[in-house]
């Protein structure tokens, strides 16, 4: 254990909450409290935090001495600006796992004279103890001021993560590209399992999994450069199939989310294919034409023609 036993209360018992107050709990330290809303919370602190009990947030925070704010984003500033600060200070130590905010949220602990942290772990949890041995390693984003940075570091490492230093005015588009990159990628996954079942493949991932591991580890290693398929090659031709195929399905009332994220997606990869100088002009004329199509309709239905200083 990398810093003294703490009282440890966890105030939104969800995914994230409950597996960090248990990894604490393993290292060492005494979760005395937790609060949650939902059945689901309920039963999550059930298994991860047994005998802990269920209390309201003001209770949570005055029985601790270390204070675990794991609520969603937008639930983190009305909680904080709702609790009794100092009386809330039992919780000498209030953490946030909040990847978008940082030290801000938490003024009303700085005033009474605790500490605040902006802690967030680069995972995805299930909210099981499948988590726990996952945190083995974990970068996390560690917020807070000069002073307190060895306290942060020390509850990092006793939670298994490994904490690096970050910003406040960077955790904005921190957390976006953390979003961008695992949440979209779920969508993504989930769309083209979609369509393999709607070809009588009964176990997508089996074709999915080599292939998405192996982009991955490319695209990590590569960047742009391991682009491949029809985009990376100019293959108008095909991309116009394959709209054509998913506007089709659209039409018929299937899988109706599927097509514009195809095109988007397909559309940035163009770009990015084509400022990197790895298709011609002629094949990245070919391909946006295909994913970008002119407006051919012209300004009205009329055969005028457009007043002046109006495009044509």
């Amino acid at each position: 254990m990398g810093s003294p036993s703490l009282r440890v209360g966890v105030i939104g018992a969800g995914r994230v909450g409950a597996v960090l107050a248990a990894a604490l709990r393993k290292a060492g330290h005494e979760v005395v409290a937790a609060s949650g809303v939902s059945d689901a919370s309920r039963e999550r602190a059930e298994a991860l935090l047994p005998a802990v009990p269920l209390l309201q947030p003001q209770e949570v925070a005055q029985r601790a001495d270390l204070l675990l704010l794991t609520v969603p984003d937008d639930e983190l500033a009305p909680l904080v600006a709702g609790l009794d600060f100092p009386g809330a200070l039992g919780a000498r130590i209030v953490v946030h796992t909040s990847g978008a905010q940082g030290l801000a949220v938490l003024s009303p602990v700085v005033e009474a004279g605790g500490v605040p942290l902006a802690i967030h772990p680069a995972m995805t949890f299930s909210g099981t103890d499948a988590d726990l041995p996952r945190l083995s390693g974990c970068p996390f984003a560690v917020t807070a001021m000069p002073d307190h940075r060895m306290v942060a570091d020390a509850l990092v490492l006793d939670i298994g993560g490994e904490p690096f230093t970050l910003g406040e005015a960077d955790r904005t588009q921190y957390h976006a590209a953390l979003a961008h990159g695992s949440n979209h990628l779920v969508t993504l996954v989930a769309q083209a399992a979609e369509l393999l079942r709607r070809i009588d493949v009964d176990d997508p991932g089996r074709l999915l999994r080599p292939l998405l591991e192996a982009a991955l580890d490319n695209a990590l290693e590569r960047g742009d450069k391991a682009l491949t398929g029809p985009v990376a090659r100019g293959d108008a031709g095909t991309l116009t199939r394959h709209l054509a195929m998913l506007d089709a399905l659209a039409a018929d009332g299937v899988a109706g989310d599927i097509p514009p994220t195809y095109r988007a997606l397909a559309l940035a990869t163009a770009r990015r294919a084509g400022s990197r100088g790895a298709l011609t002009p002629i094949q990245i004329d070919a391909v946006l034409g295909v994913l970008d199509p002119p407006d051919v309709a012209g300004p009205s239905d009329t055969n005028e023609p457009p007043a002046p200083g109006e495009p044509r």
